[in-house]
């Protein structure tokens, strides 16, 4: 078994019974006990704030997390670091004004040849390269928005608009980094990625269409379905 799934089960089998608010074991505590690399135990970690088992308080530590109630507001990658306790960072790869191909039209329900934005970015969390993004906008539902300079959050500067995104279609796939991303992700080539794309939609209007790529060795997907009764 993995040092890191050693780890992360090691805490969940502590935490499971614990009452909100209970404090986990800090990263100190599991290098020493498991002789491991502390990205070791920050992995094992993720994993479990992914889950929504524990919560990271920024100046206080790591703890067992409140039950999440309901299926949470759609979030994007700033947010969805923020909520794991890490900061979030982006690099403008590409920003500019383009033509929709048929398959980025198809998705966007727009007319092949319509005017869209592409926006590629390298994503960082913690100052490590965490994923990198690539999304197209309907320009016409946001005008000027790259001479707006461009946002940190996409979502925020969506929301701002009243075009924040309340639904996502998802799909996640297994791959291998190809060299251009390895590189720009800091890994071997070759090595085990996520192939994450999304369909965002608000009040029924697709405002993006994106695909990203996220290191399979930093990055846990958690997804939550159905509802409390």
């Amino acid at each position: 078994m993995p040092k890191h799934v050693q780890v992360r089960e090691y805490v969940r089998g502590l935490v499971r019974e614990a009452q909100p608010g209970t404090a986990a074991p800090s990263e100190r505590e599991l290098v020493q006990r498991f002789r491991v690399a502390r990205m070791t135990v920050r992995q094992a970690l993720d994993a479990l704030v992914a889950e929504g088992l524990l919560e990271r308080v920024p100046g206080r530590g790591t703890f067992v997390s409140h039950p999440r109630r309901g299926i949470g507001r759609l979030r994007g990658f700033t947010e969805e670091m923020t909520a794991r306790g890490m900061l979030a960072e982006s690099q403008n790869l590409l920003a500019r004004r383009d033509q929709a191909g048929p398959g980025v039209a198809r998705a966007l329900e727009i007319t092949p040849g319509d005017p869209v934005i592409r926006w590629k970015r390298l994503r960082r969390a913690d100052g490590t390269p965490m994923c990198i993004e690539d999304a197209y906008l309907n320009e016409v539902l946001i005008p000027g928005f790259l001479q707006s300079g461009m946002p940190t959050s996409l979502y925020e500067a969506l929301g701002a608009r009243g075009l924040r995104p309340t639904r996502a279609e998802d799909s996640v796939a297994a791959d291998v980094a190809s060299p251009d991303e390895a590189e720009m992700l800091e890994v071997p080539v070759g090595s085990p990625v996520l192939r994450h794309s999304r369909r965002s939609l608000s009040r029924g209007k697709v405002v993006e269409v994106s695909r990203s790529v996220y290191r399979a060795d930093r990055f846990t997907l958690w997804v939550q379905l159905g509802r409390d009764s």
